[in-house]
């Protein structure tokens, strides 16, 4: 399956995971104490059930839960499943409609989720698709294409007719682990507001790594993750709105296990 495009998801994906991945950023729903904030994200992988298909389990505990089929093949990649929605048990401000739909004050949403993407390890273009089965409507929709090479990486994404995402990922040098990612993001329905993200990241030591990244949202934010031991992770983040009045930082702490 060396020519195998991977999976919609991948489409951007270095790019993201350098400018948001591991900062200190919650669910929308998640364990909350005064000023402190904490959720707990478990994933599972099977592979190779059959040759080129895997099952994944996601949990994100209090919030949502998701079972996926996945299918790689030459120049296609397909995946299928079945996630779990946590919606808020604030009702105000919901239509009548909608608190009808939800008599109680917590619940979950059912979805399912398709997507698709065909091409090779150099070119791809795929989209992805979610079904709302409580409201029975399509709840979002995506379509998107990558271009991928020794020296960059980049993509373009459409979500839901509304927001169109450019991103630019370039390893700069693997051995320690320099990269560069930019995104370009504009909202159709945002009255065409334009915002521009830049990053880096370095490894100072083999198990030490550190990003940084800036937005024209008036947003900084870096990190610095250590290797404690092998495959274990802890991750310190800070992030200040420079347009905010407080200018209060954002401080996140995180463990990771990776088998």
């Amino acid at each position: 399956m060396s020519s195998s495009p991977g999976l919609f998801i991948d489409i951007g994906r270095k790019a993201k995971d350098l400018l948001y991945k591991d900062y200190a950023q919650q669910p929308p729903f998640h364990l909350r104490y005064q000023n402190f904030d904490c959720c707990f994200d478990l994933a599972c992988q099977v592979e190779d059930i059959v040759p080129g298909l895997q099952t994944v389990f996601r949990f994100t505990i209090p919030d949502s839960g998701k079972v996926e089929l996945r299918f790689l093949h030459n120049y296609i990649g397909i995946t299928s499943g079945i996630e779990l929605k946590a919606f808020s048990s604030d009702t105000t401000g919901l239509d009548t409609k909608l608190k009808a739909k939800r008599p109680s004050e917590s619940g979950f949403d059912p979805f399912v989720n398709f997507s698709g993407v065909i091409g090779s390890k150099l070119f791809s273009l795929g989209g992805e698709v979610a079904f709302d089965v409580s409201d029975q409507t399509i709840a979002k929709y995506k379509a998107g294409l990558s271009f991928n090479s020794d020296f960059l990486i980049a993509s373009l994404t459409l979500n839901d007719r509304n927001t169109l995402r450019a991103s630019y990922y370039k390893a700069v040098n693997p051995q320690n682990r320099t990269a560069i990612a930019a995104e370009l993001k504009y909202g159709f329905s945002n009255n065409g507001k334009t915002t521009f993200a830049v990053g880096g990241q370095r490894a100072l030591f083999p198990s030490t790594l550190v990003k940084a990244r800036m937005d024209t949202n008036g947003k900084v934010g870096a990190l610095i993750q250590q290797d404690i031991l092998k495959k274990f992770y802890l991750t310190i983040s800070g992030e200040v709105d420079f347009r905010d009045m407080n200018r209060l930082p954002k401080v996140g702490f995180s463990m990771a296990l990776v088998p």
